[in-house]
Parts: structure tokens; sequence; C-alpha cells
């Protein structure tokens, strides 16, 4: 298998009201924080749901972490993202295969090593996500 979906989000302009949401519809628990730039999500909005503490049903094992945020001004989306080595190399291979950098890396000016996020749209328009280092 290739590289791995690692996190989801769900993102929209109220997010408690989309954790309330979710977290009736799956039973899903958030840990409340920041995200990793205030480009993803409002400062203190960022509802985290562990994986592992939601194991799948039927075999006990975890899912993937993610987390349900926003704020006023953020668009609604679902977006996963995909675990890579360097993000910066992946969005410059994206784009040489016809996809458009979106975001990122995100925070700007990370240092070497730090974990970064990044955002493409493939030639379809679907954005997908990126996490790993600078």
């Amino acid at each position: 298998m290739g590289l791995p979906v690692v996190h989801f989000e769900i993102v929209g302009a109220d997010p408690a009201a989309l954790r309330a949401f979710y977290g009736e519809l799956f039973d899903w628990d958030f840990d409340l924080g920041d995200a990793s730039t205030p480009v993803v999500s409002r400062p203190g909005e960022y509802g985290f749901v562990n994986g592992g503490a939601n194991p799948a049903p039927g075999d006990g094992a975890g899912s993937i972490n993610g987390g349900v945020a926003g704020g006023t001004g953020f668009q609604p989306r679902v977006l996963f993202y995909v675990g890579v080595p360097d993000v910066e190399a992946a969005l410059r291979k994206a784009e040489s295969l016809g996809g458009t950098r979106r975001m990122g890396p995100e925070p700007e000016g990370a240092a070497p090593g730090a974990f970064v996020v990044g955002h493409f749209a493939d030639p379809e328009g679907n954005v997908i996500g990126l996490a790993g280092s600078a």
C-alpha cells in the first residue's frame, strides 16, 4: 500500500454545532484545542477526535484521528489528509501532475522537520490535505 490517510477534518462556520451533531450521531468525544495553523480553524475551536478511542465496529481496531472545526468565515468542507515525509515536495509533485496548490506548507516559516500541513486541488478540483514534515 502507498501513503496512508492519517487525519480527517469537518469544517464549518459553527464548529460547536457541528461537534454537537457529530458527537450525537457517532458518539464522538472531542478535545478542544488549536489547529496546527489558524488558516485551518479559528483558535480554540478545533475539536480533536481520537481515532484510537473510537474503534471500528466488529474488529476492535481504532480508526484515524480527525477534527471538527472552523468558525466564522470558514467555508464548509470535508477533507482528508495523507501522511507524507515532505509536504513541500508532495505539493510540488501534485503541481507537476496537474494539481493546484491551495495552501501550505503551514505554518509558514516552520523549521526543517517541524509538523506542517498543505492542501492541493486535483485536476478535477477535489481538495486533499497533506500532513508531514517541513
